[in-house]
């Protein structure tokens, strides 16, 4: 037996430095990222460049397009790995986190998992399923590439990042570069009616409905005016260019309250398909900026601005809210280049309260059209057109007559309410002169001023 036995105690105390010894001696095992990127390139990853790019969220889809036309071209494959991590959402994950060799910071890790995706709805019933997290690995026969995709939260970090990890910066920009071409070349709203809501940038489609010329009842002459200066346009657009002519452009469309302004708005853009439409109403008026800035990456476009006197009131008139919004229309119509096609159709109630420097100064609005009150040779296109589909007895001259001074809105809605006194009785429903009275006392004496303000000029009963 030994002359100094080793008490358990001791022995395990020795074994614990032993093993703690030769854990020090032992090369320490990379992270599972740091790893798969330095066999992706065959060197030491964090010898390589990372170039980041931040996209607003409504360019998700686009950026998911790009990525995939970029990813699946001839002559390159690529790998795309998921990120698992106990991170706090918020902090997000950066290629400088994930090829460091001590790994995540603050003791987190990251270790493959599945691909996140998020889902994006597009026009009609398309949903586009866009990588929210991921890691793409690109080979393209020697060259190599790494991408980090990463949609961040939208309390703390709203938007999209892409980060390139790359041989040098010359590489990742250029991959950027082609990046952004091809965004524009796959924009997923290209074409379409949109509108933008919220800070986020939120990007919502419209499907206007189909409004046939003949819908759009204006005195002689009126219609092809306003045809001209767009449709026109649009058409003519390379040849006029190449003349030196500049595309952009301003019309504005004024008068009472439902005379048709936005029917005759709505009615250009379907007659211009190809282009762009970007719908400002409402508190979207305070995304101009942003919105001008998309109408110039899709042009051609047509910026639709409704109640533009809510924000370009002559300035003497205006409330302090207002004025920065105004400022801000004239900048950007003063900011588009001469060659930019974009189209701005404005409509406002009361003319007599724009501001001058919008209303009077050409290259902003070159046109101003008064949508008027119908005459009666409108009113009797309106009473036909409103008509169609139901079964009028007797003749509507005498309506025609004692609707002078209405607009159509006021005449659309006589036909409806008509109609639907019509269908109390029994019977097959047929619309005759008790229909009309009923209709027209309950819209003039009890509808009131109230009408005069939703329908436009109402008519003097008699």
């Amino acid at each position: 037996m030994p002359d100094n036995p080793i008490s358990p105690k001791d022995f395990g105390a020795s074994f614990q430095g032993f093993m703690e010894q030769m854990a020090r001696a032992a090369p320490a095992e990379e992270p599972y990222f740091r790893q798969r990127l330095h066999e992706h390139f065959g060197a030491d990853p964090s010898n390589l460049t990372i170039v980041a790019e931040k996209f607003s969220e409504a360019n998700h889809p686009n950026v998911h397009l790009a990525i995939e036309a970029f990813t699946t071209a001839p002559g390159r494959t690529f790998e795309l790995l998921g990120i698992s991590t106990d991170s706090p959402a918020f902090m997000g994950i950066s290629f400088a986190q994930l090829i460091s060799p001590g790994g995540m910071m603050r003791g987190a890790s990251a270790t493959q998992g599945p691909v996140t995706y998020t889902s994006v709805a597009l026009d009609g019933d398309r949903v586009l399923a866009c990588t929210q997290l991921g890691m793409y690995l690109v080979r393209d026969g020697d060259s190599r590439l790494a991408l980090l995709v990463q949609k961040g939260q939208e309390r703390y970090q709203p938007g999209l990042t892409v980060e390139v990890l790359a041989a040098d910066r010359a590489a990742a920009d250029t991959f950027l570069g082609a990046l952004r071409s091809a965004m524009r070349k796959r924009n997923v709203y290209r074409g379409h009616v949109v509108s933008l809501s919220d800070q986020s940038l939120q990007v919502n489609f419209h499907r206007l409905p189909p409004i046939g010329r003949d819908q759009i009842i204006l005195p002689s002459g009126l219609l092809e005016r306003i045809e001209r200066q767009s449709v026109g346009f649009a058409k003519h657009a390379e040849r006029l260019n190449a003349a030196g002519r500049h595309l952009k452009r301003g019309m504005l469309l004024h008068g009472s309250p439902g005379t048709g302004k936005t029917l005759t708005a709505m009615y250009l853009a379907g007659r211009m398909p190809d282009r762009t439409v970007l719908l400002i109403t409402g508190r979207s008026m305070g995304l101009l900026e942003q919105a001008c800035a998309m109408a110039r990456v899709l042009q051609p476009a047509t910026i639709i601005l409704e109640d533009v006197d809510l924000i370009a009131e002559e300035r003497t008139r205006q409330n302090g809210g207002c004025a920065p919004l105004l400022f801000e229309l004239l900048n950007q119509m003063d900011g588009l280049a001469d060659d930019a096609d974009i189209l701005f159709v404005l409509t406002t109630n009361r003319p007599d309260l724009l501001e001058p420097a919008l209303a009077a100064r050409p290259g902003r609005i070159d046109l101003a059209i008064e949508v008027p009150i119908p005459d009666a040779d409108c009113r009797r296109r309106l009473f036909e057109l409103y008509a169609r589909g139901l079964k009028v007895t007797g003749s509507t001259e005498p309506y025609v007559e004692r609707t002078a001074g209405a607009s159509a809105a006021f005449i659309r809605e006589l036909l409806r309410k008509a109609a639907l006194f019509a269908a109390d009785d029994p019977g097959e429903l047929e619309v005759d002169a008790r229909h009309f009275d009923e209709a027209l006392h309950e819209m003039v004496v009890e509808g009131g001023e109230l009408t005069k303000s939703l329908l436009g000029a109402a008519p003097r009963m008699s």
